[in-house]
């Protein structure tokens, strides 16, 4: 099928594009942006006028929750939400039940993405078996089976030799390492971010230093090992600043941020909302504009959704008895949107964060328009003011708190390698 997207802002950072052209789509794949291919006939088209014709989003961690707990959502049902948000590729983490530790489950999740048909899903590899932290996991076997990285996510791994050996191993195949850094011994019992806000609630906070020093080990071993690393979810500021020195030293890491973290801080925690129980925790005023200073310098590679949805009844509790997450992959891209409304960054600039940058730490094929690209594309209008409410998210887990607040910025258009898979 020919297709056309027309009168459209054309804004690809991959290619350092950014001017109202026309896109051309042809059996899938981009053919062209501006004048028409020759004997070019259009079997669809769509008008993008005052809207942006972009790659479509790549997301670095969004759990689908199949297959295990299907309670709070299946790849059907996020994946579709996924289209909704403009995200073409994303990342899901290994905490499946089964965990992602065998070929067949990893098989299992490309088989279901396949047949639901939304969205590129990328399963992540469990670093050790059952997340257990003591024996490594096959991972060969795994990238083979559709892995494209491998996580411990926030399980620990006490032993730094076993921590140690995994990297050697994964630095041997060149695979993706991505760590969630938490040390669970200065996290444990925890709930929000330690402060002033946290004591006048009377909840057990999680002291910065639990992300800090779990960076730091984890730095030490990523540059005894020479291992690809990625920090995913960072929330406080001295973290980024330890990755960005890091990298200013040659190392081959990179680092993600929620972008909730980007919007919100611990004093938004108030009068118990469970919606904004989170681990990582909500950070303070100052770790928020660290974490922003970091995103403008391009300390931070991506900008994530971190989308966790839940049923119900697991956020109807007190407070710290709740489980920890927000529902966040179709508000991911309004969120990020407020930055650009703010004057911090321009609009190629947080693109970039979406796609090509991501893409570039995931080694995938994404995240671009380039001519010969597959044609998976966002079209979005940057002005249309909505509110996610329960009726219209596509996901099966309505926990945001965001959740009838008016946001600017929303997709009406997904294609996936050309086909129109959303349209609002």
């Amino acid at each position: 099928m020919n297709i056309r997207i027309f009168g459209g802002r054309v804004v690809d950072p991959a290619n350092q594009i950014d001017q109202i052209a026309d896109v051309y789509i042809s059996e899938g794949k981009i053919t062209a942006i501006g004048e028409a291919p020759a004997g070019f006939e259009a079997d669809q088209e769509i008008d993008a006028s005052h809207q942006v014709v972009a790659p479509g989003l790549v997301d670095m961690s969004a759990h689908m929750r199949e297959p295990g707990q299907t309670q709070k959502g299946t790849i059907l049902s996020e994946s579709a939400a996924a289209a909704a948000g403009g995200v073409t590729s994303l990342v899901t983490p290994p905490n499946n039940k089964p965990i992602t530790d065998t070929a067949a489950v990893a098989k299992l999740i490309g088989e279901k993405a396949e047949q639901a048909g939304y969205a590129r899903i990328y399963p992540v590899g469990a670093l050790t078996r059952g997340l257990e932290g003591e024996q490594l996991a096959p991972m060969h076997a795994l990238a083979q089976s559709g892995c494209i990285a491998f996580s411990n996510m926030r399980q620990p791994i006490n032993s730094s030799l076993v921590l140690m050996r995994t990297l050697e191993y994964a630095a041997t195949h060149d695979l993706l390492v991505i760590f969630q850094p938490q040390d669970a011994d200065l996290a444990k019992g925890g709930c929000m971010r330690d402060g002033a806000n946290c004591t006048r609630l009377g909840l057990n906070g999680i002291s910065e230093a639990a992300e800090t020093v779990e960076v730091s080990r984890c730095l030490l071993l990523a540059e005894q090992t020479g291992v690809r690393a990625h920090f995913g979810q960072l929330s406080t500021e001295k973290a980024v600043r330890m990755v960005m020195e890091a990298r200013q030293k040659g190392l081959n890491v990179s680092a993600d941020v929620p972008v909730h973290h980007l919007i919100l801080t611990d004093e938004n925690v108030n009068g118990f909302d469970s919606n904004f129980h989170l681990i990582p925790p909500l950070g303070s005023q100052l770790d928020r504009a660290g974490l922003r200073q970091a995103l403008m310098a391009d300390g931070i590679q991506a900008i994530c959704s971190d989308h966790q949805p839940h049923e119900a009844i697991a956020k109807e509790a007190p407070f710290a008895a709740t489980e920890p997450g927000i529902s966040g992959l179709e508000t991911l891209l309004s969120l990020s949107l407020t930055l650009v409304h703010q004057g911090l960054l321009e609009l190629p600039q947080l693109l970039h964060k979406l796609t090509a940058g991501p893409a570039q730490v995931l080694g995938i094929e994404a995240g671009t328009l380039s001519q010969g690209a597959t044609a998976d594309i966002c079209i979005f209008d940057p002005e249309m003011s909505w509110q996610p409410t329960a009726e219209n998210l596509r996901t099966a887990g309505k926990n945001t708190p965001f959740t009838e607040v008016t946001l600017t910025g929303r997709v009406t258009n997904t294609l996936l390698g050309g086909k129109l898979v959303y349209q609002l």
